[in-house]
């Protein structure tokens, strides 16, 4: 499917990422708000969605959530006219691939959307050598796999961004909520958890605390 979704209620908008992302060779759907996009994602699944972070009828973090978005067959970015970084970061715990704000270039969109699609499919074709059962493995997102094992490799901010299509500041994002759900104190005990060198498998009581923790 060479489709990409944009959900924003600003027509002007629509129409320039429309033919942006046409130069490109996608096929485009627009929608105005946020349950006729949800109608149609319940047969039909695009390539990459763009979702305005305020909407007529919703927010743009609401319909994450409604679409499960860590969990989502596509990437998704959240569209936003302000730049700040709590919304940012909402935007990504909330599952999003990035965070775009206005006003933007839609010719530079619609590059970063293809790039995206491009890194998206190519997901899952290398070899992953990092450890499976490290503590916390199980609440890492399929998008901060993919940022954890770039990590592994030694690769910088910019050059994982660059290899999924996301900007450096989500990159940082992703690898700060990494640290924190694999309880890693620093960049080194990190490496030491999902290499498997350090024994991180200690047995979880159902409160979620390590038996034997005080």
């Amino acid at each position: 499917m060479n489709e990409v979704f944009i959900v924003d209620d600003d027509p002007l908008l629509r129409a320039a990422l429309s033919m942006a992302l046409s130069d490109e060779g996608f096929n485009v759907a627009g929608f105005v708000d946020g349950e006729s996009f949800l109608n149609v994602t319940r047969w039909r699944t695009p390539a990459c969605v763009l979702i305005d972070v305020q909407l007529p009828d919703c927010s743009g973090l609401e319909l994450l959530k409604a679409l499960d978005a860590p969990q989502y067959p596509a990437p998704i970015f959240v569209i936003s006219g302000r730049g700040d970084i709590p919304t940012a970061v909402d935007a990504i715990r909330n599952g999003a691939l990035d965070f775009i704000v206005k006003p933007f270039d839609p010719a530079m969109v619609a590059v970063r959307v293809r790039d995206a699609i491009q890194a998206w499919q190519n997901l899952g074709q290398e070899d992953r050598a990092l450890a499976r059962d490290f503590h916390g493995h199980e609440r890492l997102t399929r998008r901060e796999w993919d940022v954890l094992k770039r990590i592994a490799r030694g690769a910088s901010n910019k050059e994982i961004g660059r290899e999924l299509g996301i900007s450096p500041r989500t990159v940082e994002v992703h690898r700060a909520r990494i640290m924190e759900k694999v309880s890693a104190k620093n960049a080194a005990d990190l490496m030491g958890i999902v290499l498997g060198r350090r024994g991180l498998h200690r047995p979880t009581s159902l409160n979620g605390r390590h038996q034997g923790a005080p």
